[in-house]
């Protein structure tokens, strides 16, 4: 498959959707972070100073899907049908997973929504928290799954 964003003279093009029929499409994406168990245990108890973590994030999530298109230049801007965003802290590993699914009826897919909600979700814990703990690590933010659209279903596979 070739690059979508080039176009026969190798130039940067946003893609034509325009011939494209409308479908549901979802993405799902997934990202991490590692934190101290002071930071940690800040969120849980919800004593951060900045106020309530995971509230703020899931906000910053859903405004950062809603906005990808002012961010990354060649995407689409969306009208989203849905945005979720989960947590799943782990307090064995003093880490928090984020999971965003985004869902919406359109011409292209939904991949970079999700991914940009995952990775500002992540940012605002880190902000959020950094006055307790700088050495936070971000990672593993990944597409987890996505359905819709012309390349079909495409899901993960198990590391």
């Amino acid at each position: 498959m070739g690059l979508t964003h080039l176009d026969d003279q190798g130039k940067i093009v946003m893609v034509d959707v325009g011939g494209k029929d409308p479908t549901q499409r979802i993405a799902r994406a997934t990202g991490s972070i590692q934190m101290s168990s002071q930071a940690f245990d800040a969120i849980m108890t919800d004593s951060v100073k900045k106020g309530n973590v995971l509230a703020t994030a899931k906000i910053a999530a859903i405004m950062a899907a809603k906005n990808t298109s002012n961010t990354i230049p060649l995407c689409h801007p969306l009208s989203i049908n849905q945005i979720m965003v989960e947590f799943f802290p782990d307090d064995k590993s003093s880490s928090i997973s984020a999971e965003a699914t985004v869902k919406v009826t359109g011409k292209t897919g939904v991949e970079m929504e999700a991914l940009h909600a995952v990775s500002i979700a992540l940012l605002t814990i880190y902000d959020m928290c950094k006055a307790i703990d700088r050495t936070m690590v971000i990672g593993g933010i990944s597409l987890a799954e996505k359905s819709g659209g012309r390349s079909g279903h495409f899901i993960r596979p198990a590391t």
